[in-house]
Formats: C-alpha cells, structure tokens, sequence
C-alpha cells in the first residue's frame, strides 16, 4: 500500500524536522521527485501534507514551551506572503541558478555554525535585542518564497541563519521556524490552488506524509527540549552542510 510507504517517509521527515528545524520539506519533495513527480506537484504535495504536519508540530512545540512568542508572527506573515508569490510563479520561473547560490551561502552557514557551537564559548540567553525586525522581514520572505518554488526550504533557510546571528536558544529558534511553517504551507498551497486542476497530485502520498508527520511531531517536540544546545546547534550545522553540500554537488 503506498500511503503506509508514505507514511513511514513522512515519520522520518518529520523527526528530522521536529528536532532540527529542518528536513520535512526537502525530505518530501526529493521522494516525490525521485519517484516522477514534477517540482510543481511535488511542492504542491508536500505543502498540502504540511497543512496538518506543522500545525501539530507548531502545537507541539508550543506545549513543550520551545516558542519565542516575539519573533513568530515577523517571520510567519512574511513567510506566508513569500511562499504566496513563489507557488504562484513556480510554473514560469527558472531558480537553478539562484539555488546553488542559496545553497553556497548556507553551506558556509552551516561550517560557520560548526565553528561557534565547537570553539566558541556558549552565551546562556534568550535575547532577540541582537536581530532587526526588518531582517526578520526579509528572512521569512525569502525563505517563503525559496521554500514554495523549491518544495523545500523554509527550515533549510531560516534556522541556520537564526542560529548564526542571534544568541536565542536552539530548541526554541527551531520551535518557533516550525510553528511559523504552519503560515508558509497554508499560504503556498492557497498559491497551488489556481493551478489545481493541472497538477496530478498524488492524494495517497499527500495523506501518508501528514498522517506519518502528525504521529511524530510530538515526538520530535519533545526531544528537542533534552538535547542540549550545543549538540543541537553542531547537529544542525552537520545538517545544513550535508544538504546544500549535495544540493550543489547535483546541480
């Protein structure tokens, strides 16, 4: 049965997801590719199945209390406007290029991030006095915009840059990313919907990865809060090497 094979797919994305801030998406969207699908229908499969997955992964966090409550609506109303754009456009936009430059900056994210969780010592506080609204803005609609167009890239995007540039606690950096996802896909798929009727979207597949992401996102919630920061913050920069590493390495 294919939705049990999607399923087990979307548990694994999504413990990726819960605990790193990252993953479903790009998870998701490269099965679907690799099984036929086009990117316009992979995206718009995986952004209708994180309807139901992020919301109960953003209701998780919320009760596990890993939600910086100050940055979660700058980065998710951007967010929801930039994934808006980048469904709408995604059938007559080329971002091959853009995306290996995406993907270069975030690899030296990612060894950045490396390099402050391993040889820096660790700052305990909460603070967002460090970030600008104004880059919140800009963040969350790139990531938005990148993450509809590309079937994947909110979290890619937006949690190592937060890790990089600001002092505020992993759990709750990927706690907040998730919870604003909710907005992102909402908004992306409301971007699909006017090209509905020429998408040949798999509903099995779309069904099995949010009934496989709900059952773990609470799970993945609740890891986060026993992981300590720095294995967090070095797992993550593991992470975002390893994605954009083959990101490049494919294009």
């Amino acid at each position: 049965m294919n939705w049990i094979f999607f399923a087990l797919a979307g548990s694994v994305a999504q413990l990726i997801d819960g605990t790193l801030g990252m993953g479903f998406g790009l998870t998701s969207s490269t099965l679907l590719l690799t099984l036929g699908a086009s990117a316009a229908v992979a995206s718009a499969a995986v952004h209708a199945a994180e309807i139901g997955t992020t919301l109960v992964s953003g209701a998780s966090h919320w009760h596990a209390e890993n939600i910086d409550k100050k940055i979660l609506f700058k980065l998710a109303i951007p967010g929801g406007i930039g994934a808006l754009l980048g469904a709408t456009f995604l059938s007559s936009i080329d971002l091959s290029s853009a995306k290996v430059f995406i993907s270069t900056l975030l690899l030296l994210l990612g060894f950045l991030l490396l390099y402050r969780n391993i040889f820096q010592p660790q700052v305990n506080t909460n603070s967002l006095e460090v970030t600008n609204p104004r880059f919140l803005t800009y963040l969350g609609f790139t990531g938005g915009f990148v993450d509809a167009s590309g079937g994947g890239g909110w979290g890619p995007i937006v949690t190592p840059t937060l890790m990089t540039t600001t002092q505020i606690e992993p759990r709750k950096i990927i706690g907040t990313v998730s919870a604003s996802e909710f907005i992102v896909a909402v908004s992306a798929s409301v971007g699909f919907l006017a090209n509905l009727h020429r998408l040949d979207i798999n509903w099995a597949a779309v069904g099995g990865l949010a009934l496989g992401g709900c059952l773990m996102a609470p799970i993945a919630a609740r890891i986060v809060v026993k992981l300590p920061r720095k294995q967090i913050g070095i797992l993550v920069g593991i992470a975002v090497i390893v994605i954009n590493g083959y990101r490049i390495i494919a294009s």
